[in-house]
């Protein structure tokens, strides 16, 4: 069984380093590769509302053999039911979807500027939070000038945003306001949705260190201090993808890494998706 170090939160709460995500995993099959990842040595699981699986997810949890105390459950709220009361009842049915008293991680997946309803929406993860219904709260997709508004609108600062990361969009910027302001950076499409792991310059540098440059990238993401939450229904890449704490990368091929920084997305950019 692999050891994963975990990444304490603002709020004292723990949390893996490398989760597994479950985005466009169908929930009639979520369940099995849930589990496939609990025996390859996962404790922490991404879902989400619009994702339509968290019934499968919530199976998975109850069946795998490992106390629910021992592994981390994060869902996400849909940019349709932002606002304070909206907010509130649709946790209580993720949460019945998953079948949980609580979950450890409760995010807002999008800020959905244009709609103008976040700020109300952390109001009420607050109350979550306050409840213990949500060990601890955070954002997805949020740009500094979101983060600025919470901060100046409300009195909790995000445990988590969880953002579209990887070589070729390496956030420098949203990084280090995220360091300054104790945000933990979670990597979306850590892979870049699998481009990266075709680049030639990547399966390089793979080779010289005997792994797949999936590895090498999550590797990257390792050394940058970034928390990754890789997707894959194959049962071999779901281990090969926690298989990263036997080696570090060289300085230089970090920086070769970052510098394949070209502010290129595989998903929407957050101030125009609403």
């Amino acid at each position: 069984m692999r050891e994963v170090p975990v990444v304490e939160l603002n709020n004292g709460v723990s949390i893996p380093q490398v989760g597994f995500g479950v985005g466009l995993v169908h929930d009639s099959v979520v369940a099995d590769v849930v589990q496939t990842a609990v025996d390859a040595g996962y404790r922490s699981f991404d879902t989400a509302s619009i994702y339509g699986n968290e019934e499968g997810v919530g199976q998975a949890i109850a069946r795998c053999g490992v106390p629910r105390d021992e592994l981390f459950v994060t869902t996400k709220l849909w940019k349709n039911a932002q606002g304070y009361d909206a907010a509130l009842r649709a946790f209580d049915e993720s949460l019945a979807r998953l079948g949980l008293d609580y979950v450890d991680l409760f995010l807002i997946h999008w800020p959905a500027p244009a709609r103008g309803d976040f700020v109300q929406t952390w109001k009420a993860f607050e109350k979550l939070a306050a409840d213990g219904r949500a060990r601890a709260i955070g954002v997805s997709n949020f740009q500094i000038s979101h983060l600025r508004r919470l901060s100046e609108q409300t009195g909790t600062v995000p445990a988590i945003n969880q953002i579209e990361l990887h070589p070729n969009l390496v956030q420098d910027n949203l990084r280090a306001y995220h360091s300054e302001h104790g945000i933990v950076t979670q990597a979306w499409s850590p892979l870049a949705s699998g481009r990266l792991v075709r680049d030639e310059s990547i399966g390089l540098m793979a080779e010289k260190y005997g792994k797949t440059p999936a590895q090498v990238i999550l590797r990257w993401h390792l050394e940058l201090g970034n928390m990754v939450i890789p997707k894959t229904v194959t049962p071999a890449r779901i281990h090969e993808n926690i298989d990263i704490f036997d080696f570090e990368l060289a300085e230089d091929d970090v920086l070769a890494l970052t510098e394949m920084h070209n502010d290129t997305r595989v998903g929407p950019h957050p101030d125009h998706f609403s």
